[in-house]
């Protein structure tokens, strides 16, 4: 057991700026250790990296044991908050789903990220409040990052988003939801608007044609995740690295722009 709780109320308060809250998110203890020893305030899950890292793919597959020991390998390298993608809270039955999350809040996470999907939000209302409910039972004062699906999965028609978005996090501010994840907007109009329409922080999630940092701020933005686009990046740079030893056998092209043996194993080692 790692549980942190002390760390809950940092995490809260880094979304009420001034600065926009950057979180590259990591995928094993390592990763983790790298972002916090760059100056990352927080560390956030990427579900798809973590689930890759392991040999599952994205989309709820996750074993949640496999999941709780990664977030204790993290928890036990960073001093800084620690959130966790939760996927759908790995079932469709709300109790269930809290338990899950309450393990995760054991292993030393302060925060998570619950999504709707394909699914009613009713449901996602439902795991929030029994999330909430087991949370306090533990002592943490857990930061719930509502994720809704209605951009990313194109749910309604682009002239119904900004309501059907809005809609919905309304429930899920009643439910006990901190925060309102916007995955897959990038339309600054539409950014504006749902930034304006509830009184949640809104997270986005990055993407070639999203507006910069900066932009992102006036419109009223207050995190910005990378999400999975680092391990993605991170699995076709290996790729392409072991597709040429493989095919040539020639050692150079290896070195570039790696970093250090004596820098990685230095970042690693426990004072």
């Amino acid at each position: 057991m790692t549980s942190r709780p002390d760390t809950a109320s940092t995490f809260r308060a880094l979304h009420q700026g001034p600065d926009l809250l950057l979180l590259p998110n990591a995928w094993d203890a390592g990763s983790a250790r790298l972002f916090e020893s760059l100056g990352a305030r927080a560390i956030a899950t990427t579900s798809a990296g973590v689930a890759w890292a392991l040999g599952f793919p994205d989309g709820n597959a996750l074993p949640v044991d496999a999941l709780a020991a990664t977030v204790r390998a993290i928890a036990n390298v960073i001093r800084v908050p620690l959130t966790v993608d939760a996927e759908a809270g790995y079932s469709d039955d709300p109790a269930t789903a809290a338990e899950n999350v309450a393990r995760l809040l054991s292993e030393g996470a302060v925060g998570c990220n619950l999504e709707d999907g394909n699914g009613a939000p009713e449901l996602l209302a439902a795991k929030i409040e029994r999330v909430k409910q087991a949370a306090a039972r533990l002592g943490i004062d857990v930061f719930i990052n509502a994720r809704t699906d209605v951009y990313l999965r194109k749910l309604v028609p682009p002239e119904r988003r900004v309501e059907e978005t809005l809609a919905r996090a309304v429930r899920y501010q009643q439910a006990g939801a901190d925060g309102l994840f916007v995955a897959g907007i990038t339309d600054a109009a539409d950014i504006q608007a749902i930034t304006r329409g509830t009184p949640l922080p809104v997270n986005v999630l990055a993407r070639p044609d999203l507006p910069a940092p900066a932009e992102l701020q006036r419109l009223g933005v207050r995190r910005l995740s990378a999400g999975s686009a680092i391990a993605e990046s991170i699995w076709g740079k290996a790729g392409a690295l072991a597709s040429s030893f493989l095919r040539e056998g020639h050692s150079a092209s290896l070195f570039e722009a790696a970093a250090s043996y004596p820098s990685l194993n230095a970042l690693m080692t426990r004072k």
